[in-house]
């Protein structure tokens, strides 16, 4: 996350960009209220994000520059890890602005100033390839209203759009305690509580657009490990998670499992790995329709560390998914997590394949 070299602007209206043959309209809806998720209460451990000082002192000391420490600077409460996302979502718009000639404009339900925009014309209109982040806790209750459901069916009827929809996971659904202390001891991540349960909106946009999938669980995946020598580059890589050991070995994502002979759109063309992040979502089909409906790739787990969907025999869980057109849709559906496109969780040439080939999909 380096430095903005250029002046930032806010509290503007969006200008419409013109349609370009050829040249794709990113839009970036995000589903939460960043009041609803900045004002959580503290003293309630499950369902929040955490504070930035929370991430300081786990993460000690990758964040204790002034830049992200110094409360003059930066926000040290849940809305500084909020801010996070948005720093590490700049490399994806600036990847796609590259390959498209269109800025890409990031969206939010409520906003950090109080602004409600449901996802409606003023976000679709000028918009051919739309990605819903899913980051809202249930416990916020962001529901799409029927008059977004039809605006989003209404989009989907447009010969040539995709809707990209990341529902990110859903950790300690269970009652039982000890399930929830194995699935947290699974992903191995101290900020993550026992039960975080995102993507409220996102589930029922997807069931009310009929996409038969759920996000299931917080799952880690597997990593492999090479010989590497020490480098400044690998440093970086290190520290946003996405390797680990830079002196002598260095561990990364294990590569995804895919189906290329279902791939018809090309959507994986050139990526064999998306970026690490220690709690990923399983894409459940609902579904025993293959013909509508297609897992292109699965991410093998870490299958050191037990958990209850490993222990029923699951070695890979669905990290991709592919909705082509049909039966009053024109428009492509994938459903993959909102962090493959964050750099907080690292990013190679890979997973920037994978982000063009959406920008620029024919």
């Amino acid at each position: 996350m380096g430095e903005v070299t250029t002046a930032r602007t806010y509290n503007q209206d969006h200008k419409a960009r013109k349609y370009a043959k050829g040249r794709r309209r990113v839009s970036v809806y995000i589903a939460w209220s960043y009041p609803g998720e900045a004002n959580r209460d503290l003293t309630v451990l499950d369902n929040r994000f955490s504070t930035m000082t929370e991430v300081r002192r786990v993460f000690w000391p990758d964040y204790e520059a002034p830049q992200w420490a110094d409360p003059l600077r930066f926000q040290q409460g849940i809305a500084g890890s909020l801010e996070l996302f948005f720093w590490a979502w700049v490399k994806f718009q600036r990847v796609v602005e590259e390959v498209t000639g269109h800025a890409v404009p990031m969206f939010q339900r409520v906003d950090q100033a109080g602004f409600t925009l449901p996802l409606d014309e003023r976000v679709l209109a000028d918009t051919d390839t739309l990605f819903v982040f899913g980051l809202d806790h249930m416990v916020t209750e962001q529901v799409p209203a029927p008059e977004e459901l039809e605006a989003v069916r209404e989009f989907l009827e447009r010969e040539g759009t995709c809707l990209v929809i990341g529902p990110h996971h859903d950790v300690g659904h269970s009652p039982v305690m000890k399930e929830r202390d194995m699935e947290y001891l699974h992903h191995g991540d101290g900020l993550v509580p026992r039960q975080q349960r995102f993507g409220g909106y996102t589930r029922a946009l997807m069931k009310g657009l009929g996409i038969p999938v759920e996000n299931q669980w917080g799952l880690r995946p597997a990593v492999i490990t090479a010989r590497t020598a020490p480098s400044t580059a690998a440093s970086d890589l290190e520290k946003s998670g996405w390797i680990s050991g830079t002196t002598a070995t260095a561990s990364r994502i294990a590569p995804l499992t895919i189906v290329k002979d279902l791939d018809e759109r090309g959507w994986l063309t050139g990526v064999r790995n998306f970026n690490f992040h220690m709690h990923l979502p399983h894409y459940a089909l609902t579904t025993e329709d293959t013909r509508s409906i297609h897992v292109l790739a699965r991410q093998p787990i870490d299958l050191s560390r037990p958990h209850p969907f490993t222990n029923a025999g699951n070695k890979e869980f669905n990290a991709l998914v592919w909705m082509p057109p049909g039966p009053g849709r024109a428009g492509d559906v994938l459903v993959v997590d909102s962090t493959v496109f964050s750099t907080l969780f690292g990013s190679d040439e890979s997973l920037e394949r994978f982000w063009k080939n959406i920008a620029t999909a024919q």
